[in-house]
């Protein structure tokens, strides 16, 4: 077991990493809560959702599954979930349990932060990528207009992470996971990132996925731990996000992953990096990590520049009009910047051609 522990500003609470762990789970539940709703989507459920409620059978325990995907983060989704707790006689000291993604982990927390203006909830994750979703207490749904506009900071209760849900994931699932772990490594942790970058995802053992999620949520849980609201350095968490969230609303939610669109969005990013710092990055490796970990590299057309750049200016760290990017001095060492539409179309097309001739 590997425990670590979040000082938020609104709470402390643990996050847990341990094999087996869901048929556990009251051993971490330290409240006594009138009721449990339990929110998973319809590829979780099959697997481990029994396992969940038979291991709380004193509660009285709702359930409700919804689609898998990040099209689920909607407004009406969210509706039904509300109403769902409503109609079950949630109160106040009722809990709210996140089993799933990222996509479950941000729907439920909205739910629980909003629910009679706030209730417990635990966050169970069951992929790599939720290993940072999943930690600091950013909860959303999705608009239309851009990836997780409506929505709020609420810490949880507890992060109980049973890693055995990790050994089932597709190859897809890992691949989108590794993206953030990535990120992770190239701001805040060089040798983090320097043992990743040759590393091929098909050959991870148990015991280094679980080394790089440690290492991952460590550099996550530092940052969150100083700057809770995104006010200063939190916001280098967003490294790879700005055109990745872009491409996300522009291709259609789902249509590519998170973390395929984030490792896209980083490479863009450590393009413009080398232009606006004028420090040599490691593009070159990180395009090599990903065609050979079978990433999708996706293709901007000229004709697509305007929607992209009107999408990334709706992301909501834009300001004053101006797209806020993350970049790297070096790695380790992020900054952020403020860039007008006719900066990013330029770096744009500097990016299509270097990638053309690649």
């Amino acid at each position: 077991m590997k425990q670590l522990t979040i000082q938020s500003i609104q709470r402390h609470y643990p996050i847990v990493m341990e094999s087996g762990l869901r048929f556990r789970l009251k051993k971490w539940l330290h409240e006594d809560y009138s009721s449990i709703f339990i929110i998973t989507d319809d590829k979780i459920a099959d697997k481990y959702l029994q396992d969940v409620t038979n291991s709380l059978q004193d509660k009285a325990i709702y359930t409700s599954v919804v689609p898998s995907g990040e099209a689920s983060k909607n407004i009406e989704v969210y509706y039904k979930l509300q109403s769902k707790a409503i109609e079950s006689g949630l109160d106040r000291k009722s809990l709210i349990i996140a089993l799933g993604g990222g996509v479950i982990g941000d729907l439920a927390g909205f739910v629980a932060a909003t629910f009679m203006r706030g209730i417990d909830y635990v966050q169970m994750p069951t992929t790599i990528l939720a290993h940072d979703s999943s930690v600091g207490g950013k909860v959303a749904i999705n608009h239309a207009s851009g990836k997780n506009l409506i929505g709020c900071f609420y810490p949880p209760a507890a992060v109980l992470y049973d890693t055995e849900t990790l050994t089932s994931l597709p190859y897809r699932e890992v691949r989108s996971g590794y993206a953030e772990i990535l990120k992770e490594g190239l701001i805040a942790d060089r040798s983090l990132a320097e043992a990743l970058l040759p590393l091929s995802l098909k050959q991870i053992s148990p015991e280094q996925l679980e080394n790089h999620l440690e290492a991952g949520i460590k550099v996550k849980a530092d940052i969150v731990e100083a700057d809770e609201k995104e006010s200063g350095i939190r916001k280098h968490l967003n490294f790879g996000h700005t055109l990745g969230h872009a491409f996300e609303a522009t291709l259609g939610y789902g249509k590519v992953t998170h973390g395929e669109a984030v490792a896209n969005g980083m490479l863009f990013a450590l393009h413009v990096s080398e232009h606006v710092n004028g420090q040599l990055l490691p593009f070159q490796e990180f395009y090599h990590w990903m065609t050979m970990n079978e990433y999708p590299i996706i293709d901007i057309e000229e004709a697509h520049i305007d929607q992209l750049i009107k999408s990334m200016k709706s992301d909501k760290k834009s300001v004053s009009g101006h797209i806020q990017m993350v970049l790297l001095h070096k790695i380790g060492e992020p900054t952020v910047e403020n860039l007008d539409d006719s900066s990013v179309e330029a770096y744009i097309k500097t990016y299509i051609e270097r990638m053309n001739k690649l």
